[in-house]
């Protein structure tokens, strides 16, 4: 490459800030805790508490060097500790008023994933998810094989102690209560249930090294039968990421993710069809039903966006930009 001595005497003269922003990797962050309507206004402050902390607890991991997967594994664990979302603790029952949870990570640099359907035992089923990408030639384990395995790997179990909540119990019996004039097998949409809200949770980052990570974990929908699996454990469907392009995580109604295949959509419009982030995102979600979910999105050059469908979703993301945003629903 040949340097003009004019351009060597303007790189000279920049200032020390414009060097360090020369010399800064760019990193990203975007995290999710459902999508929906409206949580209480008692709801609404603790969740905007929770993802503020988590939020600037990912910015610093990442600005630190810390690998995006481990981001993305460690803001997850903490919200499915957490009582106010639909994973790990607190999240929403099946018909029998059990616990079924699913989750996923995957790595845009080499594309490796894991999964897991239907846990019961795992406290964390994001980490289960982690080690099946690690530990195994499978992509997904589902049920009581799958906490054998965690049992296996040593993490940490829980009983329904742990996840079933009090509110959760009054939420399935609310449910229950709505089926005498409908299907058992209808999951009322925020439209048709005011104060709905799938809280299924996701982190999505790129890190220092130019490494995508994506993840998502959730109870399912309240109500489930048969063993129902929506598309938070489905590589493509819920979760995505490919260096080549971007990670996704998203919140909604899952079948509709899976006919979709939203987060892998979104993914191939940027890499065969050259759109931005925004616009392959934006583009994806408009093919939806209404009051289906959303996303949350970060590429490979540090952008994030974020989008959904229905009247709110819990979303905060930021970048080495300075890009920030915390939100409960858009502003009005």
């Amino acid at each position: 490459m040949r340097i003009t001595f004019s351009l060597l005497l303007a790189l000279i003269a920049l200032p020390c800030s414009a060097w360090n922003c020369l010399a800064q990797a760019p990193y990203a962050i975007a995290i999710h805790g459902g999508a929906g309507d409206l949580p209480d206004g008692k709801g609404q402050a603790a969740r905007m508490e929770q993802l503020t902390k988590l939020l600037n607890q990912g910015e610093k991991m990442l600005a630190d060097g810390a690998a995006g997967l481990d981001v993305v594994e460690t803001i997850i664990k903490q919200m499915e500790d957490s009582e106010l979302f639909n994973a790990g603790r607190g999240c929403v029952l099946n018909e029998q008023g059990e616990h079924e949870l699913d989750a996923s990570i995957m790595d845009g640099k080499s594309l490796a994933c894991g999964a897991v359907a239907g846990s019961k035992t795992t406290r964390y089923p994001i980490s289960l998810a982690r080690k099946v990408m690690t530990e195994t030639r499978h992509v997904m384990l589902s049920g009581q094989g799958a906490d054998q395995f965690s049992k296996l790997m040593g993490l940490e179990q829980a009983g329904p102690e742990h996840f079933v909540t009090p509110e959760q119990v009054k939420r399935l019996q609310r449910w229950k209560a709505k089926q005498s004039t409908s299907s058992l097998n209808s999951y009322p949409t925020p439209k048709e249930d005011p104060g709905i809200y799938y809280g299924t949770v996701g982190c999505v980052a790129l890190d220092k090294q130019g490494n995508l990570a994506a993840g998502t974990s959730t109870g399912g929908l309240v109500g489930k039968r048969w063993g129902r699996i929506g598309d938070s454990p489905v590589i493509g469907a819920g979760t995505y990421a490919d260096n080549k392009s971007c990670a996704v995580s998203g919140t909604g109604i899952g079948e509709d993710f899976i006919r979709f295949h939203v987060a892998s959509d979104i993914a191939s419009r940027m890499k065969y069809a050259g759109k931005s982030l925004a616009v392959a995102t934006d583009e994806t979600i408009a093919q939806l039903p209404e009051d289906c979910g959303g996303v949350i999105c970060v590429d490979s050059k540090g952008n994030v966006h974020a989008k959904h469908n229905t009247p709110a979703m819990s979303l905060a993301l930021a970048n080495s930009q300075g890009v920030r945003q915390i939100q409960l629903a858009p502003p009005k």
